[in-house]
C-alpha cells in the first residue's frame, strides 16, 4: 500500500467519513475513492488533493503530510539527462531486487541516502554536454 493509500484511509476513519460521503463532497465516483484507498490508483492530481484538504478540513500539519505522501508515492522516476551512468545502473539494480528487499534493507538504504552532505563526495568525471560550435565569419 502506498503512503498516500494509506493516509487517505487514515484520514478518513479519523475524520469519520464513509467512501461514498467522501466521493460526494469531492465530487468523484465512490470507486475512484474506493480505488485511491486500496492502492489500485496511483497517486491523485493535485486538484483532488487540494479538495481533499478542503473537504475533510484538514490542519495546515495533515495536509503537509497528505502532500508529502503523494510525492513518495510516485510510481514512476524520472531521471536527468546529465545524470552519470553509475546512477542508471544503480536505479536498475535497485528495481531488479525491490521485490526480494527485507526490511533490513530498505531501513540500511534508507539510513544510507540520510546522511549528510558532509559525507558525499562529487563524481570526480562530471559528464558535460558538448555545446554546438557557432559559424563564425572570419574577419578580411
Amino acid at each position: 500500500m502506498s503512503p498516500f493509500s494509506h493516509l487517505l484511509h487514515e484520514l478518513r476513519l479519523r475524520h469519520n467519513v464513509r467512501q461514498a460521503d467522501l466521493a460526494a463532497l469531492l465530487g468523484y465516483e465512490q470507486s475512484y475513492v474506493s480505488a485511491l484507498e486500496v492502492g489500485l490508483k496511483g497517486p491523485p492530481t493535485p486538484e483532488f488533493v487540494e479538495k481533499l484538504i478542503e473537504a475533510l478540513p484538514l490542519a495546515t500539519p495533515e495536509a503537509d503530510e497528505l502532500r508529502a505522501a503523494v510525492e513518495a508515492s510516485q510510481r514512476k522516476l524520472v531521471i536527468d539527462i546529465d545524470t552519470p551512468q553509475d546512477v542508471y545502473w544503480l536505479l536498475n539494480k535497485l528495481r531488479r531486487k525491490l521485490p526480494s528487499l527485507s526490511p533490513k534493507h530498505v531501513r540500511l538504504i534508507k539510513d544510507v541516502l540520510d546522511m549528510t552532505d558532509a559525507h558525499s563526495e562529487p563524481w570526480s568525471d562530471p559528464l558535460r554536454r558538448i555545446g554546438r560550435r557557432r559559424k563564425q565569419e572570419a574577419t578580411m
